[in-house]
């Protein structure tokens, strides 16, 4: 069960993005995650009229590694790490190490 899921919150925590939050938007691999906002690069685009593309330089986000980054915690407004606990049915679920309160199910349209 990954700790980090699509559709969390989260904050990193090292890295030249130190302390924005965004959404997880992709899992790129198991390490890699994308989050919105956080890791942008610069691309150089060519025009490509078969395309309709314009050229130019356009901001793409970029994964960065689950190890820089930790959930956030809306609670206590700070990053928090994860724990996995299991109910009396048997079900697994994600909870916060600080407070043990059940993380919240990511909502993604």
């Amino acid at each position: 069960m990954n700790k980090i899921r699509k559709g969390d919150e989260v904050i990193v925590i090292t890295g030249k993005d130190k302390g924005k939050r965004g959404i997880v938007t992709q899992r790129v691999s198991e390490a890699h995650l994308l989050v919105e906002g956080v890791n942008m690069a610069k691309k150089h685009v060519r025009p490509n009229p078969m395309k309709n593309t314009t050229g130019g330089i356009e901001s793409k986000t970029m994964p960065i590694d689950q190890s820089n980054i930790a959930i956030f915690n809306p609670k206590t407004q700070k990053a928090d790490r994860v724990g996995i606990k299991l109910e009396q049915d048997g079900k697994k679920v994600r909870v916060f190490k600080s407070d043990g309160e059940p993380v919240p199910n990511p909502t993604l349209a």
